[in-house]
Parts: C-alpha cells; structure tokens; sequence
C-alpha cells in the first residue's frame, strides 16, 4: 500500500473557501502519492457541541461536502471517527508518553487561559479536560495509522509538532514502533483572507461558505471590506482583501488585467466583487450540484462512512496491537 495521507476535519458547520483552498484541495491532490485517509472528527466536536441532533447534521454536511468536493471512496479510506473504538484507548496509551507542559504549551488551551486571564477570571474557568487533552487525541488520529504525511493550515502546525514529540517519546522507550509524520504546509494558501482581511474562519464570522444558496453567497461576497477610494483611485492591490481572493479564482490572464486596473485606476470594487461571486459558484458549481444530491441521501453518506471505518480499522488493529504488547498490557 501506498504511504498514508490522513486529514481530518472538526463537522462545525458549511465549509468555507478557506478550508477548501488551505485544507480540502490540497489533501486531496496528494491521493496521486499517496494512500489517502480522510475522516470526520466527530469526537473533537465534543469539546463544545452540547446538542446531539445538531452533531448528526454537521457530520452529514462534512462527509457530503467531502464527497462533493472529490473525494472518491473507491480510492480513499473515508470514515467517521468515532466509528473507530481503537482510538480511545490509543489516546489513554499516548497520554501516558505525553508531558503535561506540552499541552500547557498548545495553542488552543493556552488562548483560553488567555482570555480567562485578561478577563481576571480563574485561569482554568470554563476549560474541559477535552479541550486540554485535544492534542493528544488528534495525535492518536495520526499515528494509529501510521500516517506519513498530514497535510496541515498554518494554524495546525503545532498539532503536527507535538504529535511527532509525543510518538518520539514513546518510540524512545519501546523502539521503533510509531511512524513520525511530516505536516504539509502549502505556502500559496497559508493564509486565505476573509471578508474582514483576517484569515477566513467561523470563529471570525468572515467566510464565504461554499455551499450556501446562491443568493446568501453573493451577499456574503459583496461584504468584503474595501477602502474608501473611487474607482479612478490607483491603489495597492498587494494590500487589497477583494484582490487576495481574486488571485485564487481569477486566470493569471485576467489576474493581470485587474492588477493593471488597481495600479492605474478603474478598479471598481462593486464590480469586482461580482466578478468574484461569479468565479466562485462557476468554479463550485458542479460540487454545488452533488451536494444537494447527497444531503438527501444519508443513507448512501452512512453505507459510505461504515465501509470506511472498517477499511481503518484494518490498519488501525495491528498498530494497536503492536502498541499494548510492547507496553506490556496486552
């Protein structure tokens, strides 16, 4: 079998253009080269969905938005992830290996105390031990599969980071028996602006989703924050939100063409935004299609996820194996 590709994705909702852009395409071109296992990250969700009819939804949104965006199951290993019951206990077992200061460290739980702080709250107040214990479960993501490369956002990067401290530590005991993964960082899609020049996120409330009605699309599109300059105005089209976001849709011919229009004048930014509008439903619109057609069918998503997970599990039970006979509780 070929090396292993794994990326997961938390079901929080209609993805946006910069998980597609900065996560979704790129993993799945690596299916060339790679064996690729995607998943839904039902578990992560638990640190802060609390309504289990919502959960089931955004599962079913994910899987098809996998589904439509290309993902082809006959060729991928698609799955959702706590359809896997070897990940809980190689979480317990990893956990053991993972220093504590390491996890004070991530990123996630070190902004929440953060806040706490800056807010002169209990440092600890309204932090799950899910949430501090995050890392350590999308380490046993990665590694229960041996997964050799994990393509990654910029943000992610220290996920990978610890993931590969956690299974060093562990192979340092035991010998060679964890994979060491490499994250896979695009630079041409580190950061996809949103509406607001911020990296496009849900938690921002800057993104365009691609599977929105068209009409909400082009409303979103149109939100995009410009200057105040008149369309005759030279402008800047380095520092240009609206531009950033053209540059991933637009042919390098006519990318030129609007750069022309920054530098010299005549950028109108209403046109341009439904110029952009436009690019973007052309260039989903096939997806678009699929989509509709698959949320209908949860029948063929679920037929699809559990023919997965036993694909995984295959994988996922020697590893496991290996893991308890060398620590000894098998």
């Amino acid at each position: 079998m070929k090396p292993i590709a794994l990326t997961g994705i938390k079901p929080t909702g209609n993805p946006h253009i910069g998980n597609y852009l900065g996560m979704y395409r790129p993993a799945l071109e690596l299916m060339d080269n790679y064996q690729g296992m995607y998943f839904v990250a039902d578990y992560h969700a638990l640190t802060t969905m609390r309504d289990p009819q919502t959960l089931r939804g955004l599962v079913y949104e994910v899987a098809a938005s996998w589904l439509a965006l290309g993902l082809d199951p006959e060729k991928a290993i698609f799955f959702r992830q706590s359809d896997i019951p070897e990940i809980p206990e190689f979480t317990w077992i990893l956990s053991c290996f993972t220093s504590k200061g390491l996890l004070n460290r991530a990123h996630a739980y070190k902004d929440a105390v953060d806040e706490n702080l800056a807010n002169n709250h209990d440092p600890d107040e309204g932090i799950n031990a899910g949430l501090f214990y995050y890392p350590v479960l999308m380490a046993a993501d990665i590694l229960l599969y041996g997964s050799a490369v994990v393509p990654v956002g910029l943000d992610q990067k220290q996920h990978i980071e610890i993931t590969r401290d956690i299974a060093e530590a562990f192979n340092r005991t035991y010998g060679d028996v964890l994979t060491v993964p490499e994250g896979i960082i695009q630079d041409s899609v580190k950061k996809v602006p949103g509406l607001d020049g911020r990296k496009m996120s849900k938690s921002y409330g800057n993104v365009i989703p691609i599977f929105a009605p068209e009409k909400q699309l082009r409303k979103q599109v149109m939100r995009i924050v410009t200057d105040s300059k008149r369309p005759e105005d030279p402008k800047d089209p380095e520092s240009d939100n609206l531009f950033n976001l053209l540059q991933f849709f637009a042919s390098p011919e006519r990318l030129e063409e609007i750069r022309q229009l920054y530098t010299n004048g005549g950028a109108a930014y209403g046109d341009l935004k439904k110029e952009l509008a436009a690019l973007i439903l052309e260039e989903f619109a096939e997806a678009r299609r699929k989509f509709d057609a698959l949320i209908a069918d949860k029948a063929y998503i679920d037929q699809v996820l559990d023919e997965g997970a036993e694909k995984a599990r295959a994988i996922a039970r020697p590893i496991l194996a290996k893991a308890r006979k060398v620590t000894g509780i098998d």
